[in-house]
């Protein structure tokens, strides 16, 4: 028993356990202030900046950080690539847990938290808030259905077990049909805002560019996570990562084509070119999410390094989670006329949120077993 769990990788924190705790410290003070006083109290959000980081980050950001978990199972369950089973359990905890912290976020941002439940008995069959808050709903039902079988394994209930196994495929589908309306409907929603959203933005393609870069940023997670959980090597063997990549790759590439092709139909990839503040924002998350990640796994020896397909990955994720900030605030402000400054107490509040999720994952993995030890668990599994 010593050896077996001297050999299951685990998610390692080490010195930032203390800033993570410092954040959720500071983050329930802030909370406290924000229940008591109101969010005019903590925030800068208004009726001309009703949108800030909380939904551009947290929420925007979370769900797509979130598309692991339908990237993966749906690439198992209904693509049978079976060589990719020993990263599901990772990809549906941290799914979870992405979806949970962007449903917590929004108890701070809505002005009257205490009404969040309103969209399950008051229906708006033509909000795509709506739909968007009942796919968020049902997709963590599915998500808890799917991961379920690591607590009954970990508690050895195996009949429930096995039942858990009987209804993993169909819970699998319906997951990947909630979260393909859900990541879509995000990006649906912005198309109600023509000649607001700044052209670079706003495009009817939007719920199709929100959908395909949520497959790509849910490879990219996994590669992190890998490498978050080794100590000296990644958790996931390098021939499985390195099979993620390429498909991340693919996507990414993908991603790319639909993006420019857009930008040269609607006769405005010139503005992305442009000196403007508008432009150097597209720049940034185009370059660092797609053109950079794409550059350094093209070499042979980078895509055949851990720490190659970890920088890449991290490059994908923060290019895309900019890319949402983009959309939903950057795109907004030339027609707002000014900028959006997030205060001191949203930026705490949206960082406790992560740091508890990130800290959900550091026990989740350890009591829940999500990464299988290595030897011959890996040889199995493949």
């Amino acid at each position: 028993m010593s050896s077996i769990a001297h050999d299951r990788p685990q998610f390692r924190l080490g010195f930032w356990k203390f800033v993570l705790m410092a954040l959720i410290a500071a983050g329930v003070v802030v909370a406290v202030q924000r229940w008591s006083q109101g969010l005019g109290a903590v925030s800068n959000l208004s009726d001309r900046y009703p949108w800030g980081i909380w939904k551009a980050f947290n929420v925007l950001g979370g769900v797509a950080i979130g598309g692991a978990g339908f990237t993966i199972m749906g690439t198992v369950y209904v693509f049978h690539a079976r060589r990719f089973q020993p990263i599901v359990k990772a990809a549906v905890l941290m799914a979870f847990l992405a979806y949970a912290s962007a449903a917590a976020t929004l108890f701070f941002d809505i002005g009257k938290s205490w009404a969040i439940w309103h969209p399950i008995v008051f229906w708006n069959h033509e909000s795509i808030l709506f739909d968007v808050s009942w796919c968020l709903m049902l997709y963590m039902t599915v998500l808890l259905l799917e991961g379920s079988g690591m607590l009954f394994e970990r508690l050895g209930w195996l009949k429930l077990v096995r039942i858990q196994h009987a209804i993993t495929l169909p819970a699998v589908m319906v997951g990947v049909l909630l979260s393909t309306m859900h990541q879509s409907s995000l990006g649906a929603l912005f198309l109600i805002s023509p000649g607001k959203l700044h052209a670079l933005w706003y495009t009817p393609w939007l719920p199709v560019l929100f959908f395909v870069s949520a497959i790509a940023l849910g490879f990219a997670m996994v590669i992190i996570l890998a490498r978050l959980a080794g100590k000296d090597e990644p958790a996931i063997p390098m021939p499985i990562l390195g099979d993620v990549a390429r498909v991340m790759v693919a996507i990414l590439g993908v991603f790319g084509v639909i993006r420019v092709f857009d930008l040269a139909q609607r006769g405005v990839l010139g503005l992305a070119f442009d000196t403007t503040y508008e432009a150097m924002m597209f720049q940034l998350e185009f370059v660092l999410g797609v053109v950079l990640p794409m550059a350094i796994l093209a070499v042979p020896k980078i895509r055949a390094s851990a720490s190659g397909l970890y920088v890449a990955a991290a490059m994908v994720a923060l290019g895309f989670v900019a890319n949402r900030l983009n959309v939903s605030i950057t795109g907004f402000e030339a027609a707002q006329g000014g900028h959006y400054v997030p205060a001191v107490a949203e930026v705490i509040i949206s960082l406790a949120v992560v740091a508890m999720a990130i800290v959900g994952f550091h026990f989740g993995a350890r009591l829940l077993r999500v990464f299988p030890e290595r030897g011959n668990s890996w040889g199995r599994a493949g």
